[in-house]
Parts: structure tokens; sequence; C-alpha cells
């Protein structure tokens, strides 16, 4: 008797079916719950990454995005670099989210749950330099420090030993406690190092095995910055991938420019120079550290701020310490044919290679620069600094047009769309008309010239809501009857507004100010007359003491400067009022933000609302995000800056929030807060 023919399986689920099903699989599996932002949201990834087309993504605070972009990059059919601003949202991947991702659902056929982590050189331990010893300025190789820094360096040493016999990571984050002097006793930057070919410790190297674990993985979790410096330096960091989703996306273009960002001291020439004197032939170490005096002499007579035109002087100077630069390098001995690395001479000439780079940058003065000298930090000199004018062009020929990108953040949609946004990153926004009274705001980057792409790169962006009721949770209040802000300081009806708004709230106020000093005068005035509140000012102690004592007591209140702004996560009743002094636009002197503005403004822009309003925006969604970050929080964010209510701008600005129920009346607020007050337990 024949067989029977078998019977059709039927048709095989569609990709945003399974989507979904790993999705509530690993939901359920974690004890969370279904969430509609959530799944829509892993399906617009999903489909991203299948069609090439790249996505922007605002999903509030709460939405669980993380899950929604790593289930559909577990089931991608090539690598996905997961890229993230901040090494808290890093150790929540890899330790908590994907090792219990992996539990959920690693055991699903076809589901590849592999994953690492990949961080730059100079993150983990070097075991040639713990093992060898450190170069000091002339290149020679020194004994450990003595004292109390010689025995926090032993005691790294002894854990990188440990780390290689264990199988361990080498990490910094995992280190014992240190300072960055004391780890860079132990590391080296990828300049420094010998490189696999020539490092007798190569097969023990912690970062050359992070890079092989990584090749063999699904998912590669890193950082913006690495990501810049692979994609858009081009320097190979990361192993090869066609797809990448940016976590934090709002961050990306500070991130980019930061890694695009040199520095140059005369100090570091004439150090340079000396290291390399020990190991060129002939004299040109002396005279690249000689060149340094001219370099210190020509920036003693630069004041500090944006540098549009290059005195004489000082680029006679620059050019000065590239040319030496350029013939120290070619002075420097070849390797020797047996292969091993000389670590002094790798480490010299990369400090030479540096320095050159450096000056022949800032000796070019491009328009597409921008040059300035900062003022010296605590126990460091005066330095002159070059960073990119713009870097949207960088990431869209180098980053967008090869690969799939997927952008997220609670914080995409500035003034109601994501065009100001996607113009940053490369992305060409469509024209956007402001309300009656406005002027066309859009952030458009330079048309191209004959004969180039058009710039249009497919694109779309979805904002998946929040699981949170805003408009019934919080109330934004606007202190219209408040001056606006003025230079002098803040204003006694301020403060008498800052003491009235915190005596409601009894405390439980996370006060983000624009400066250091407005920040302690308002907490000055606070202690002086509410004494049965503890007042907390950023500089008081270390910022997790401070965020751990403000969390740990509802009658407490902390102000502070821009770290609070955007890095503390205090959920609960500790925190039922935010106060922003005033709209956070970058300061007039800020010499890369008025380069940026003028530059708009040249164009044909609007250079203030294109760069200046962009930048509050952000700033200001971040800020008021600090309030709600679960149901059950309640609450005010109240701007003591009169110009969100009054100025033409303020509806930009106000479209950028998230959407709470909105006055102007003081007395509805204070009444408010002291209802919440006395809810609380």
């Amino acid at each position: 008797m024949p067989s029977p023919e078998p019977s059709s399986p039927g048709p095989a689920p569609g990709p945003d079916s399974r989507v979904r099903d790993l999705l509530a699989r690993a939901v359920d599996t974690l004890g969370g719950q279904e969430r509609p932002g959530q799944i829509e949201m892993a399906e617009a990834v999903a489909g991203a990454m299948r069609d090439g087309e790249h996505l922007l993504v605002q999903a509030g605070t709460g939405t669980g995005k993380s899950l929604a972009y790593l289930v559909p990059s577990l089931l991608h059919d090539d690598r996905v670099v997961i890229a993230t601003a901040t090494l808290a949202l890093q150790h929540q991947l890899v330790e908590r989210d994907l090792p219990r991702l992996v539990d959920a659902v690693g055991g699903e056929g076809g589901v590849d749950a592999s994953f690492a982590v990949l961080k730059g050189r100079s993150n983990y331990a070097c075991l040639h330099r713990i093992r060898e010893g450190v170069p000091d300025d002339q290149g020679a190789l020194i004994e450990v420090p003595t004292g109390t820094m010689g025995a926090e360096v032993l005691k790294l040493r002894e854990w990188a030993e440990e780390q290689a016999e264990g199988g361990g990571f080498g990490e910094r984050d995992h280190a014992p406690r240190h300072t960055d002097k004391i780890w860079r006793q132990i590391s080296v930057s990828h300049r420094e190092c010998l490189g696999a070919t020539k490092c007798p410790y190569a097969a023990e190297c912690f970062a050359e095995q992070a890079k092989e674990r990584a090749a063999k993985s699904q998912l590669v979790v890193t950082n913006h910055s690495l990501l810049a410096i692979d994609a858009i330096e081009g320097i190979p960091m990361i192993p090869e991938y066609d797809v990448v989703v940016i976590d934090e996306a709002h961050e990306l273009t500070a991130r980019v420019t930061q890694a695009a960002t040199d520095e140059l001291t005369a100090s570091e020439v004439e150090r340079a120079g000396k290291r390399a004197s020990r190991h060129v032939e002939g004299d040109q170490g002396e005279e690249l550290a000689d060149a340094s005096d001219a370099l210190r002499a020509a920036l003693d007579a630069v004041d500090p701020g944006r540098i549009d035109r290059l005195s004489d002087e000082l680029g006679d100077a620059l050019v000065l310490v590239r040319d030496a630069a350029r013939a120290c390098i070619s002075a420097f001995p070849k390797d020797s044919a047996d292969g091993e690395g000389d670590a002094g001479k790798t480490q010299a000439k990369g400090g030479v290679q540096e320095v050159f780079g450096t000056a022949e940058r800032m000796a070019a003065n491009l328009d597409s620069d921008v040059l300035w000298m900062a003022e010296g930090r605590e126990r460091a000199p005066d330095r002159l600094c070059v960073a990119p004018l713009q870097v949207w062009g960088q990431m869209r020929d180098r980053l967008l047009t090869e690969k799939t990108v997927v952008f997220t953040s609670a914080t995409l949609k500035l003034g109601g769309d994501f065009d100001a946004v996607a113009s940053s990153v490369g992305l060409k926004a469509t024209e956007r008309i402001m309300p009656p009274g406005f002027e066309t705001v859009a952030a458009q980057p330079p048309q191209p010239t004959a004969g180039e792409d058009d710039g249009v790169l497919p694109w779309h962006g979805i904002d998946v809501g929040s699981p949170f009721d805003y408009a019934k949770q919080g109330i934004l209040y606007v202190a219209r009857r408040l001056p606006p802000p003025g230079r002098d300081g803040m204003s006694e009806r301020t403060l008498d507004e800052i003491v009235g708004l915190v005596d409601a709230a009894e405390g439980r106020t996370l006060g983000l100010f624009s400066s250091r000093r407005a920040a302690e005068t308002a907490a000055e005035a606070v202690r002086e007359r509410l004494p049965h509140l503890t007042t907390l000012a950023q500089g008081d102690a270390q910022l997790p003491e401070l965020a751990r004592q403000f969390a740990s007591d509802p009658h407490t209140s902390l102000f502070g400067t821009l770290s609070l702004w955007q890095g503390l996560d205090v959920p609960g009743d500790t925190c039922q009022l935010v106060l922003i002094d005033r709209i956070p636009f970058p300061r007039p002197d800020d010499p890369l933000m008025s380069a940026r503005q003028r530059a708009a403004d040249q164009a044909g822009g609007n250079g203030f609302m294109q760069v200046a309003a962009t930048h509050a925006a952000l700033l200001l969604a971040q800020g008021a995000g600090r309030l709600i970050r679960t149901t059950a929080d309640r609450g005010v964010v109240a701007c003591l800056d009169s110009r969100l209510a009054t100025a033409r701008y303020g509806g930009f600005l106000r479209a950028s929030l998230p959407p709470m129920w909105s006055t102007t009346d003081p007395d509805v607020v204070r009444n408010a807060l002291k209802r919440l007050a006395g809810a609380t337990p």
C-alpha cells in the first residue's frame, strides 16, 4: 500500500508574526506585560532591517525599547551592532537585558542568541604594559611608583593577571576602584599598542579576545564613540555588519563630534619630542621638543574663544610643529626583522604621529573645522582645540550610505517632528512649516552641487508613544509673571518662586540649572529660608552619593547642572517637582555652537532656530523627562523662564516636551504640590 501523501505544513510564519511571537515569549518569561508601543516598535525595527530603510523611533520611558530592538536583531540574518551613548545603558544591556533575553529565547530554533561587548582598546588592561612596564617621558620603561599610587597599580596588575588566568575580560568597568591616572599605568591607546603581530602577549590580549568574541557573535554591543571611529574615521574596530541600532540617539552628533575633536598643548609637543629622542636617528626629537617653545609663546598671546583667523605667530608655530613632527616620524628606525615590537619606540612614535596629525589639521584651518582656545582645566594648561563644523555629511557618506541604521531615544521629536534630528545625522529633512507667525526652521543640510547625489536616503520616523498618561500624571508650569532671566544672576523674584515651590512640595525637588553658580545661589536661598528641609547642591559630594541621598529622603532637594539633566533616574515620591531655571540655550561664547549658528545663517537658514533652539529643545525634553519615570509617578515640571510662554520660539520648545497639562498660574501649582506632598506617606 502506498504511503499516504504528507500533509502540507501550511505557510511559514511571516517575519512580523515571528517577531511578535518571540517578543511575547520574552516578555512573558521576564515577567513583564504586553505594551502596544513595544510591539509596534519591534515590528518597525524588523521591517527596517528587512527593507534596508533607515528608521527613527521615539519610544518614551517605560516602553521597553531595548527588548523591542533586541528581539528583531536576534532574528536578523546578519550581525547587528547596538551602540549606546552611556556606560549605564551598556551595562544594562550586557549584564541584565541580554542574558535574560537569551535565557528566554535562546532555545528557539533558528535564533542566534550570541552577543559580545566591544569597547575601545584603552578600556582593557594591557598585559604587555603590565608585564614589561610603562615608558616615561624619555621613552624608558619605569618601575611601579611607590606609595599609595604604587599600591593601587600593583592591585590592578594583580587583578589583570587573575583575569588572564581565569579567562576574564580584563575590562576597566570590572576592575578594583581606581583613578584615570592609575588606569593609564596598565592600559594603552590604539596608537600605543604594538599590534597583534608584534606583541608577545597577543594570544592573551584582552582587547584582541574581545574582537574575536565580537566576530563570532550575532549582536555586538558598543558605544557611539567606537562606532564613529570605525565607520566615520575608517579605523577598523568592529567586525563586519550591515545593521546598527543606535540607542540614546539624541546624543549621537555630540558623541561623534567629540570623537572627531583634537587638542594640542605645548607640553604634549615637548613630551612627544623628548620621548622620541631616545629612539630616532639624529636630533629630530630635540627639534620637535624645541618647537614646543614657539607654540607655547603663540598660545600665550591668544585669548580664550573661537579663532576665525590664525595669527601669523600661531600659524607659523603650528607649521613648525607639523614639520618637526613629520621629520621626527621619518627618523624612527624600521622595525627589526624578527617582528619583535619595541614598546617604548612604538608608543613614542604613536605620540609623535598624534602631534603631527593634530598640528597639520590645525595649520590647515579649513572652513569645515572650528578652531578655538580653551581655558585650562584644573592642573592642565590652556589648550588649542579643533572640531568639525558639522558631522552630518560624514555620517551620511560613511555610515548611512553603507549600513541600515535604526535611531531610537525617548527624545527624537523636536518641535513636534523628526526633522531636526534627521538633518543632524545626515538624513535629509522634509520642509517643516511652523504655525502661523513662525518661520520655516527645518535644519536642512546644504544642497549638493551639480553632479552630486541629491542626498535623499529613504527613512521614516515613528513615535510609539509612552505607557504614561502625561496629561494626568504631570503639570507643566511656566512662570510667565517672572521677568526674563538676565546676565546678572538670579533675581529675588525668581528665588522667591523657587523657595515657594520647594516649600509647597516639602522638598522632593530636582533643580536643573544652567550654571553651577545659579544652582549654588538657589540652594543657599532654600537652605536659609527652609532650614527644616535638606538641600543638596552638586559639588557637595560625588554625584552617585548625592543621588542616593536624594532618593532615600523625600524631604530632600538636589540642585545641579548638566549631568543631572540627562543622567538621573529617580522614580517615586522623592521627585515630585523638577525645577528648570532657564531655557538651556548654548552659551553665546560656545565656540562650536556659535560657529554652527553663524554657518546656518550664512547658508540662508535660521541659525538660532536650527542650532540654539534645537539644542535647547533637546535638553528641555531630557530635563522634563526626569519627572515621570513610572506609571505611578505624579508631579510638576516648573520652568522659571517666562520666554517659554511669551517668545515666538516658545511653541517650538513646548512641542518638544511630554504632553503634560500646562498652566501659568502659580497658585494652582503650589496647591497641587501641597496635595501631592500631603498624599505621600
